[in-house]
């Protein structure tokens, strides 16, 4: 089976586990360099073989997977660019194994931006993931860039209670380790789930889900993928 990057996508879900080992272990935890110009957020959804829009659970060749990817000014947070790609699913909907599912998708569309962003902020997670590589881990590899998981949801790990203010937050913590952060991002708001996918610390991925937010609970970036990805599911 292949191993490292860029690596085959058609896996079987035994090769994809063992892939996620492997590349786990090439995540960097790293400072990110102080010259960052721009911030770009990606999001993608499912379309179902019956035109309904699902998050996730189409089987491959019942569907198709849809992703925007949104470049923005990391100063002013204008947004410069939205590229998208639509793709047929290619691997089943597992728990843990969503990478394979949507970073396909998720990598063409950064692709089809007209300069890589200095940072990538992917809806979903990085290292707070049972086996280390979640979606934000894998895109951030495959194409070498800082990238930070910015997730709705808890995956994995536990916490203690977190405050209600904005900027109030607590460690995530799976099997005794420090993967992520839960992080208040707006006044008595659900939190969002914070980790490092690639060449980032957790600090900075806190930092600069903070400095990206203007009022809402999700960081510019990835609001506006998220919007993106609304309009696009009523394009034929």
């Amino acid at each position: 089976m292949p191993t490292g990057l860029p690596h085959d996508w058609d896996l079987t879900i035994t090769q994809a586990i063992a892939l996620q080992a492997e590349l786990a272990k090439r995540v960097r935890v790293a400072p990110l360099r102080p010259d960052i110009h721009t911030v770009a957020g990606v999001d993608c959804a499912v379309l179902g073989h019956a035109g309904r829009w699902q998050r996730r659970r189409e089987s491959p060749g019942e569907g198709q997977i849809i992703a925007a990817a949104v470049l923005c000014d990391a100063d002013t947070m204008e947004v410069l660019q939205v590229a998208h790609c639509r793709r047929v699913l290619r691997f089943p909907y597992v728990p843990g194994l969503l990478s394979f599912r949507e970073a396909p998708a998720v990598i063409e569309a950064v692709g089809r931006l007209s300069r890589p962003p200095d940072l990538l902020m992917c809806d979903g997670q990085g290292l707070a993931h049972p086996r280390g590589l979640g979606l934000a881990c894998h895109v951030g590899l495959w194409l070498d860039v800082p990238t930070i998981g910015v997730a709705k949801s808890r995956l994995c790990g536990r916490h203690r209670p977190l405050g209600p203010r904005r900027g109030c937050k607590v460690q995530l913590k799976h099997n005794g380790k420090i993967v992520g952060a839960v992080l208040r991002t707006r006044d008595n708001v659900k939190p969002l789930y914070i980790s490092v996918g690639h060449h980032v610390t957790l600090d900075d991925a806190v930092t600069w889900t903070l400095r990206c937010g203007r009022g809402f609970r999700l960081p510019e970036p990835t609001r506006q993928a998220d919007q993106a990805v609304g309009r696009l599911k009523h394009m034929r």
